[in-house]
């Protein structure tokens, strides 16, 4: 809730600070004194749009500063966590918000500055403003609908995100089939040239390196001569002359002589390196051994040479084609595998995308269905709840009804959806428009209530729905500005008592001029006007049960100095206090 709220340089109040009840608080004043300055604030504190018309003259800045007392870890708590706030020592949070007389605007929230729309969050969480604005949003159609969700609850927002679900995949399936149907003809194209290209590479089965091989296995088929000439010199220099020829000695024979002349030393130093010739000779005839091997598997071969040449040239055809190398090919037709089951256009392909289409238009029909007999029976009820209401507030031949009807599709709707043989739009919402309907007395005709109502009457009808809805409404802050516009008598009365039950569950601020409803208020705010040097300046004072007295026999006509006034004042009090105590408010 919001415990206090102080304004400076705003409008006509230069400063102030707002001590806010948990139940039912009343701002009243005079015409002109800043009533409606409070409300501003709200809006300011809300996260709304900032006007550096609304700072005082004189002033370089307009402060509104809002103290809220947080519980838990959801909503409210959750919002100020997110950005870091820190909450004040006695557990309270503090948001601020700044306007400079240049337009400029900042916010701070928990001793952290933060974007606005952080304010914005956290009144989402903790307060709603109702003002003559939301009764002109409550005329459109969509405002309604999202009226009956909220008292509707589960029963309708369970499969409504059914709904949303399926139909956003409904609109993607559609969307595709429409491009690919669109494109079927580029597709093909492209399909083809992409087939072409798989059908090369798959006939000639290129393997990974495939190519590198190739060159190094040519060469040494194409230089056969060469490396044997280079493999039995290197053999003869190991081994000496085949024939034995003393003056052909090979590396070898060299090296045995040596280990012998070792062996036989008288030295042993000398002796100590015969080791080491050994392991030389071990060495020269393992390699001996390979050199040997490898003459035996050289043999010319014409025919395996033409082979890697007739597949070199096979491969060269594709890397002209496709890539630089074999492994790019092999790239490549990835890629192109990939790619061709995007552009696929084939029969087939759109069959499996028109019966995929289908299967979800049936789900979504269904969903549809089931969001609609929900609102359906929520509409029934709602509409009686707030007839029922409009009773207690002096219109007791009045009752509204809330009509749910499905929303035909336009001719060229891209989202229309076939239900009992009719097309009507699948919005993001459902297929349903819900319109409240005023009776104004018995054999009236149910009109739209932005045809049907008065002012007053619209005025009644929001402030019925508010009590209706109170108890689905998560946001434990209310504020009413000039809700009861246009009501007056017996009306007010109750428009004042509807407000008082109200504040039972949620704490409620009223701006108001009427004395009906102050009245029954758990603390009464004044907002007083006065002047100096030239420049209006109103303050903010809680008055106590005497001056409040004189506050509503004001209020009464301007009865204020009157005995009259007073006594009629007093009267109301009463009055209130008795309805307040028999449904548990004053806490």
């Amino acid at each position: 809730m919001l415990a206090e709220m102080r304004i400076q340089g705003l409008g006509v109040i230069d400063e102030a600070t707002l001590h806010l009840h948990s139940g039912l608080t009343v701002v009243t004043g005079e015409t002109g004194a800043g009533k409606t300055m409070v409300v501003t604030g709200l809006h300011l504190l809300s996260g709304g749009r900032a006007e550096s018309s609304r700072v005082r003259a004189g002033a370089e800045r307009t402060v509104v500063e809002g103290r809220f007392r947080v519980e838990g870890t959801g909503g409210a708590a959750k919002v100020a966590a997110d950005v870091g706030a820190e909450p004040d020592e006695d557990g309270s949070l503090i948001a601020v918000r700044t306007v400079n007389a240049d337009g400029r605007s900042r916010a701070h929230l928990g001793g952290r500055s933060v974007p606005i729309g952080v304010l914005g969050q956290l009144a989402e969480q903790a307060l709603a403003v109702h003002g003559q604005n939301d009764q002109l949003r409550l005329l459109r159609a969509g405002e309604q609908r999202i009226v009956l969700d909220r008292f509707a609850g589960e029963p309708v927002l369970a499969p409504l995100a059914e709904y949303r679900r399926v139909r956003a995949e409904w609109l993607g399936v559609a969307q595709e089939l429409r491009r690919r149907t669109e494109q079927a003809e580029e597709f093909a194209r492209e399909a083809g040239i992409l087939r072409h290209g798989l059908t090369e590479i798959e006939a000639l089965d290129p393997q990974p390196g495939e190519d590198e091989e190739l060159v190094e296995e040519a060469r040494r088929l194409a230089d056969v001569d060469q490396l044997r000439g280079s493999a039995l010199g290197a053999q003869l220099a190991l081994t000496g002359a085949a024939d034995g020829d003393p003056d052909q000695p090979g590396a070898l024979g060299m090296l045995g002589e040596a280990r012998r002349r070792l062996t036989g030393a008288d030295d042993a130093r000398l002796r100590e390196l015969e080791p080491r010739l050994a392991e030389a000779i071990a060495v020269l005839v393992d390699v001996g051994a390979e050199l040997g091997g490898y003459l035996d598997r050289l043999d010319a071969d014409p025919a395996r040479l033409e082979r890697v040449l007739s597949r070199q040239a096979e491969l060269k055809a594709l890397t002209r084609k496709y890539a630089a190398d074999i492994d790019g090919v092999l790239a490549w037709a990835a890629q192109a595998r990939e790619r061709l089951s995007l552009v696929d256009g084939s029969d087939e392909t759109l069959g499996e995308l028109a019966r995929r289409r289908e299967a979800l238009e049936t789900e979504l029909a269904e969903h549809a269905e089931r969001v609609g007999a929900a609102r359906v029976a929520a509409a029934v009820e709602l509409g009686e709840a707030v007839s029922a209401e409009l009773a207690g507030l002096a219109m007791a031949s009045a009752r509204i009804e809330v009509g749910v009807t499905r929303r035909p599709a336009v001719p060229a709707d891209e989202a229309a959806l076939l239900l009992d043989g009719q097309r009507v739009h699948a919005g993001p919402d459902g297929v349903d428009e819900v319109e409240l309907r005023l009776i104004s007395h018995e054999g009236a005709p149910a009109l739209p209530v932005q045809k049907g109502a008065s002012g007053g009457e619209l005025s009644r009808v929001m402030l019925a729905l508010e009590v209706v809805l109170a108890d689905s409404d998560p946001v434990p802050t209310m504020v009413f500005d000039e809700v009861d516009a246009g009501v007056g008598g017996r009306a007010a009365v109750e428009v004042g008592r509807r407000l008082a039950r109200l504040a039972v569950s949620h704490q409620v601020v009223v701006v108001t001029h009427l004395p009906q409803v102050a009245a029954y208020a758990d603390r009464h705010l004044v907002v007083h006007k006065g002047s100096g040097s030239g420049i209006t300046s109103s303050s903010v004072r809680t008055v106590n049960e005497e001056d409040r007295v004189v506050e509503l026999a004001r209020m009464l006509a301007g009865m204020d100095s009157t005995e009259t006034g007073r006594a009629h004042a007093e009267e109301l009090l009463s009055v209130a206090a008795r309805d307040r105590a028999s449904f548990g408010t004053g806490r």
